[in-house]
């Protein structure tokens, strides 16, 4: 298969690179680095990404940010950053790449643990993940020529818990390679409008 990885540099990205690389044609595409520059953010961008990797079998994002801040002290603005980053960004990717997978191709977005577990000052990654999983439910319901959609939900990672440990209090971390197992699970399954819990 020729599989797209948006955000192929990051450390989630770079771990489902190694897990699905021996058997199949990886394009790596990031904000700044990779085959291919992308910025989620805008519909010319994202649209300039597809014509440039023509037909794919598969979209994989691992990609998009989210603001962490306490509640009583966020603004509208910074809420938005998770709105139009990681949620709108993951949605116009779809919508758009929809059109440039082959037939029975998939899409696989990212949301995480805190969509079912908040945590002190993630109202916006709670709010931006539950919002993904709910769009890919609908989504695979609509899809046609045997599209398939479904998102992974990772807890924090292992590669990353120096930095995110003291806003997950009492979580265990997994390794981002486990992580990447349920990634080749939505590529190369059947299933979709599923959330894959790597917890």
């Amino acid at each position: 298969m020729r599989i797209l990885i948006v955000g192929a540099g990051g450390t989630l990205g770079r771990a489902v690179d190694a897990e699905l690389s021996a058997g199949h044609e990886i394009l790596r595409a990031g904000r700044s680095s990779g085959d291919y520059q992308v910025d989620l953010r805008d519909d010319a961008s994202v649209a300039a990404l597809f014509a440039a990797t023509g037909k794919i079998d598969a979209i994989i994002a691992t990609a998009g940010n989210v603001h962490f801040g306490p509640l009583a002290g966020m603004t509208a603005a910074q809420f938005d950053t998770g709105l139009q980053d990681k949620l709108l960004g993951q949605v116009r990717l779809a919508l758009i790449g929809q059109h440039h997978l082959n037939d029975n191709g998939s899409i696989t977005l990212t949301t995480g643990i805190l969509s079912e577990e908040p945590i002190r000052q993630g109202a916006n990654a709670t709010a931006v993940n539950t919002a993904v999983e709910g769009f890919v439910r609908a989504a695979a319901c609509e899809l046609g020529r045997g599209l398939r959609i479904n998102a992974v939900s990772p807890n924090a990672l292992q590669e990353s818990w120096d930095a995110y440990r003291d806003f997950f209090p009492g979580f265990e971390p997994v390794p981002a390679a486990r992580a990447a197992l349920a990634y080749r699970r939505s590529v190369e399954g059947v299933e979709s409008g599923r959330v894959y819990k790597v917890w």
